[in-house]
């Protein structure tokens, strides 16, 4: 299987065509055309990404921010030369799904984050750039806010930030992964008690306040590595080919 043809499996299942995303989602490098061996997927088009996937023997890259962003390709200088250069000294090929990735109703990071909090009867949630790219959900019975933590803190592996003004119960969950506390109104107009996301911003602390919602913040890294991975264990299953994640230590 070339590096096109995988592309063209990922895209039937991903649609990036339905998304309105500064990303170019799909194949973003192409390689000399030679059969794919393996698989390595990471969050972040980084040198450090592509240095460990080459080590490891893979030809065909999956992240969740590519190279490729509006105009970003407009030169060929810099960070983005040295960054490609990888590519092609390594003959290796890169495919990059972002607001798809966040909005896949399966593999997507907040439907599998959904899924790992144990939420019921998920639903889209969170309108961005025309479509819902996360989801809403419902606790069991309703459990303790202070349990709920421990128990996002157990899934995610590491301590979150907080803004703690809603209710002491939490029955309805909203997620969207990575940047969007801007969906913190959204969630509250929901009847949403606690609203998870990556990464906290200023004006979500008065919007949570006055709302009289819980924010909680597990990092944009950590929430964005749930969709990769579950991407490779689905090129695994469809295509046979061995499949990697790659981590990258950081911290937010």
């Amino acid at each position: 299987m070339t590096a096109e043809e995988l592309a063209r499996r990922l895209d039937r299942e991903l649609k990036p065509e339905a998304f309105q995303d500064d990303s170019h989602n799909g194949l973003q490098v192409a390689n000399s055309g030679r059969p794919v061996r393996k698989v390595a997927v990471g969050v972040d088009a980084s040198a450090a990404f592509f240095e460990e996937a080459a080590e490891a023997g893979a030809d065909f890259l999956i992240c969740h921010h590519g190279v490729s962003w509006g105009e970003s390709l407009a030169r060929l200088t810099g960070m983005t030369w040295r960054r490609v250069r990888l590519l092609f000294e390594r003959d290796m090929a890169l495919y990059a799904s972002h607001l798809p990735l966040d909005a896949h109703p399966r593999l997507g990071n907040n439907a599998q984050i959904a899924r790992a909090l144990g939420l019921r009867r998920l639903r889209p949630f969170g309108l961005y750039h025309g479509n819902r790219i996360g989801v809403m959900g419902e606790t069991t019975t309703g459990v303790s806010y202070e349990r709920f933590l421990r128990q996002v803190e157990h899934r995610f592996g590491r301590p979150v930030q907080t803004m703690t003004f809603g209710p002491k119960r939490i029955r309805r969950v909203a997620v969207v992964s990575g940047g969007g506390a801007d969906l913190l109104a959204e969630a509250a107009e929901s009847g949403v008690d606690l609203f998870l996301s990556g990464e906290p911003r200023l004006s979500a602390w008065h919007t949570a306040k006055e709302l009289s919602l819980h924010a909680v913040f597990a990092g944009h890294y950590t929430t964005e590595t749930f969709g990769v991975k579950a991407l490779a264990q689905w090129v695994t299953r469809q295509t046979g080919l061995p499949t990697l994640f790659i981590p990258e230590a950081i911290p937010y």
